[in-house]
């Protein structure tokens, strides 16, 4: 929690596979959080600039923390972390991609855009189900965020 409201997660993620053992892990966790799940890097936008059905911040607030996929469909998760950094009211919000991708460009692609953490998807439901109870425990227990 910071300041006594729930952290809100924007997970962007078009398998829902990976979304749903993102969101099961995470809310494992008592530090209350919100998961705002969107599936596609257009949507992703739309969320953050509010735009379109996210218009309304009640409904749509801004996340404390991004967790983006690289492979996404309409606009690459590259393409949407250049546009959150880019952004003076985006910038500082920590932003971690979740991808299936070990490539050494993408990595140096979403570092030199500003990704906070860079962490790839084990392939074994077990070992993907175990980083994000270590990603959870780190970000929803012992990371601090900014008010």
């Amino acid at each position: 929690m910071i300041n006594g409201k729930p952290v809100v997660i924007l997970l962007v993620e078009d398998d829902p596979a990976h979304a749903e053992i993102v969101r099961r892990n995470l809310e494992t966790f008592r530090v209350a959080n919100r998961m705002q799940h969107v599936s596609d890097g257009q949507a992703a936008l739309d969320y953050l600039f509010r735009q379109d059905t996210f218009a309304d911040p009640a409904s749509s607030p801004t996340p404390d923390l991004v967790l983006l996929d690289l492979r996404l469909p309409k606009v690459d998760g590259l393409e949407v972390l250049r546009r959150i950094k880019a952004d003076d009211a985006l910038k500082r919000i920590p932003t971690v991609i979740l991808t299936t991708s070990a490539a050494e460009a993408d990595m140096v692609g979403a570092y030199s855009q500003g990704a906070g953490s860079y962490l790839v998807k084990p392939v074994n439901f077990e070992k993907f189900t175990k980083m994000m109870d270590a990603f959870g425990f780190y970000w929803l227990a012992w990371n601090r965020f900014p008010e």
